[in-house]
């Protein structure tokens, strides 16, 4: 069987190692093998392996940071075969950081050190290199993949999906001289990662432009859950400022405004280590309420030989921003991180379309429903990773239960062309973004930010959506037409799912519905009207 796997993040690299024991596998990445948003991961991999914790632990914990929306199946797999994939790394030879402390060793049961982030009731974020496990990580799975007979063929772009006969059999990519190229596959696996670049304020690396949901949605594949979308509360607040990890406020740095009054006790019980979607709402009022100066992520409470010992990455870039951290504190704001949606699976990565799979951010199985806890989309990508890999070369079901047991609500979307028309009356409420932008991705990012961010509204998303349609996407000829496209189809479906969702869940919040509505469903659904075969879903 020829598997072609999009993608070289952990979800990517486990499926191709994995794979190719068995058969001839291609992977195919936009840059280079390196480039994704796994290098970026600073906190850690969640996993139950220490004495003082269970699986049902990190499940329960899973589905509080979820918020009601999780599918049961998909957080019990991610967190019982957790340990299981965790320790495949540890005899790969990931450097994950050791302790001499004889009470943590007393405690754990192991030398494995380890950290907290928010929601998590047990210290079990294990971590590489102080606050640089993604790229241990990622160094460490490179190196395995190059034993195995894999084909790599990187910065070739996924552009479309190749459907015949109701079935995936290939993919069309442009190569590294920006040919046109089409690729045949017994099975594609999508490991492509998220659209952090819908929004003008991200965590992710350049790559992340939503290519591998968009390329599904477009071959009529079912997506699902595109309005739960994660701002990290805390990204350095300066000009091309990253991520700060979750694990600095969980090793105990506050927050704190203008006045230096500490305010997350008065928002969540948790305070600081409330759920992230809690303690980017929280950061957010307060920078309105201080006219949009930052808040200070401020841990000089912390030993500081302590601190820069534990997150040296971290310390070397608020240096470079001009801060020392150790005695002051750093402007932090929220921007976007995480997709929790994305193309509908069943627990092995298997989507509606036969021939196609997904897994990592790009996959939906409802596992982070409505907010990711801190740390488990890692673990997600090895879990789910080595389950499709195995379901390779097994015989697909009569009838996949995508999301699980969540049942999904699908619902049929015209072509874009026939969605609705954008007036050209003003528009209510905020700039009118159809007008002025130089180009389609910076007019997509302003609507996003704008429109459907951290913060939503019905005028709001209205608007968004007569501005989208208005947008005319550009020819696909070179690798940014081909992002600028995938960004715009799928900024387009997550402001319809987020307008569809008339209540506030998790990582999606509705000024003109701040309450969650228990009688809504836990996941909405989507297929385009194009849809070559028949959606089979949960009965």
């Amino acid at each position: 069987m020829h598997v072609v796997i999009i993608g070289s993040g952990i979800a990517g690299l486990t499926a191709a190692i994995r794979a190719s024991a068995r058969h001839d596998v291609t992977l195919v990445t936009k840059g280079a093998l390196a480039d994704s948003a796994t290098a970026y991961a600073q906190g850690g991999v969640a996993v139950a392996l220490g004495a003082d914790d269970t699986s049902s632990l990190h499940q329960a914990d899973t589905h509080v940071a979820a918020a009601g929306s999780a599918d049961a199946r998909a957080v019990e797999v991610l967190c019982t075969d957790g340990p299981a994939r965790v320790r495949d790394l540890l005899a790969l030879g990931v450097p994950f950081d050791r302790t001499t402390d004889p009470s943590s060793l007393d405690r754990y049961g192991d030398d494995l050190a380890r950290g907290r982030e928010a929601a998590h009731g047990r210290w079990r974020v294990v971590h590489a290199d102080g606050d640089a496990t993604g790229a241990a990580i990622e160094r460490t799975l490179i190196g395995a993949l190059h034993r195995r007979h894999v084909t790599i063929l990187e910065r070739t772009c996924l552009t479309d999906l190749v459907v015949q006969g109701g079935a995936v059999v290939g993919v069309d990519v442009l190569d590294l001289l920006g040919e046109p190229r089409r690729l045949a596959a017994d099975a594609v696996v999508l490991a492509s990662g998220g659209a952090g670049h819908l929004y003008r304020e991200t965590t992710n690396p350049l790559v992340a432009t939503g290519d591998g949901v968009a390329a599904a949605w477009r071959a009529g594949a079912v997506v699902a859950d595109l309005e739960f979308v994660q701002f990290h509360p805390t990204r350095l607040a300066v000009p091309g400022g990253g991520l700060v990890s979750e694990a600095v406020r969980g090793e105990g740095a506050v927050l704190r405004d203008a006045r230096g009054h500490r305010f997350m006790p008065a928002v969540h019980p948790d305070a600081e280590l409330a759920p992230r979607d809690v303690v980017a709402r929280g950061i957010a009022s307060a920078v309105r309420s201080q006219g949009g100066e930052p808040v200070l992520l401020d841990a000089t409470a912390l030993d500081p030989a302590f601190l820069v010992r534990r997150f040296p990455g971290l310390t070397r870039a608020t240096r470079a921003a001009g801060f020392d951290w150790t005695r002051e504190g750093v402007p932090v704001a929220p921007a976007a991180h995480y997709a929790m949606g994305g193309v509908a699976t069943d627990a092995e990565g298997r989507t509606s379309l036969p021939g196609l799979l997904a897994i990592g951010e790009v996959a939906c199985t409802g596992v982070h429903g409505a907010n990711r806890l801190a740390s488990n989309s890692l673990l997600e990508g090895l879990v789910f990773a080595v389950r499709a890999a195995d379901a390779l070369d097994a015989p697909r079901p009569g009838l996949l239960r995508l999301r699980g047991d969540a049942g999904l609500h699908v619902t049929t979307v015209p072509r874009a062309a026939d969605v609705i028309r954008a007036s050209r009356e003003p528009l209510p409420g905020g700039t009118d973004h159809r007008t002025g932008a130089p180009d389609v991705r910076q007019a997509v990012q302003s609507v996003m930010t704008d429109r459907v961010g951290l913060l939503r509204d019905a005028d709001g998303l209205a608007g968004a959506r007569r501005e989208l349609a208005a947008l005319t996407p550009p020819e696909p000829v070179g690798v940014q037409d081909h992002e600028d496209r995938a960004l715009l189809d799928l900024a387009r479906i997550t402001a319809l799912a987020a307008e569809t969702r008339t209540e506030s869940r998790g990582a999606h919040a509705r000024t003109d519905h701040p309450d969650t509505d228990p009688t809504a469903p836990a996941s909405y659904a989507w297929v385009a009207q194009h849809a070559a075969v028949p959606q089979e879903v949960p009965a």
